[in-house]
């Protein structure tokens, strides 16, 4: 369904990015923003899932400024892979790309942001960050509870897993507890760990990935078309 564009970033670096289309005309676009294990196989299936829900889904290679052409799996091997090089990338110059693919697919539309993990964290800071968009959309998002003095200009939605070691539930509640406002489009998942939403992990709780999906379609349909 999708195929691979060239962005260019605003100080001239030039990144792959992933771009399925919806068959009629588009509702808007949905930046899809990756794990720590690159553009691989569910990354493009996600950005696929919301092209068939009406909209222009781009899915942006980040690692590309640390390493080309990464696509890794979920064995203990690529998930200490993906951590280093997630420790090597400049969130800065992130969300400058994050910003090159919402330049790239503005003119279809209101552009949300949707990210996962790794992305989880760069869609909350995208919230306060970015430049023309509708929403962002976080699930399990790693380190947001220690950006909780951050300033959405968008309304964001949470998606958590209440097993999740990565994220302690405690820390959740802390963070809610310092933003209380944002509470009501926080939701917690019971039984689900992190990683619930990805279908080739030990960790995927189909319950909780459909329920989360359905909450993150209605939430986009508001913001943006």
């Amino acid at each position: 369904m999708g195929q691979m564009v060239t962005l260019t970033s605003s100080d001239g670096f030039k990144l792959p990015a992933y771009v399925a289309q919806p068959s009629g005309k588009p509702r808007g676009a949905m930046v899809v923003v990756q794990e720590i294990f690159g553009v691989n196989r569910h990354i493009r299936s996600v950005a696929d899932g919301y092209a068939a829900d009406g909209y222009v889904a781009i899915a942006p290679a980040f690692f590309e400024r640390v390493q080309p052409g990464v696509e890794l799996g979920y064995a203990p091997p690529d998930i200490e892979k993906g951590r280093g090089l997630m420790a090597k990338l400049d969130m800065d110059k992130a969300i400058q790309d994050l910003s090159a693919a919402v330049d790239h697919v503005k003119g279809h539309g209101k552009v949300g942001v949707v990210g996962y993990c790794w992305g989880g964290r760069v869609a909350w800071i995208a919230a306060a960050k970015v430049e023309g968009l509708a929403c962002t959309v976080s699930y399990y998002g790693g380190n947001i509870p220690g950006l909780a003095d951050l300033q959405p200009r968008v309304p964001t939605l949470f998606h958590w897993g209440e097993t999740d070691q990565a994220i302690p539930i405690d820390s959740v509640k802390a963070f809610l507890g310092k933003r209380p406002e944002l509470a009501a489009n926080s939701f917690v998942y019971p039984g689900a760990g992190h990683g619930f939403n990805c279908d080739e992990r030990g960790s995927y709780n189909a319950e909780a990935a459909q329920l989360a999906r359905q909450r993150t379609l209605d939430f986009i349909r508001r913001h943006v078309g």
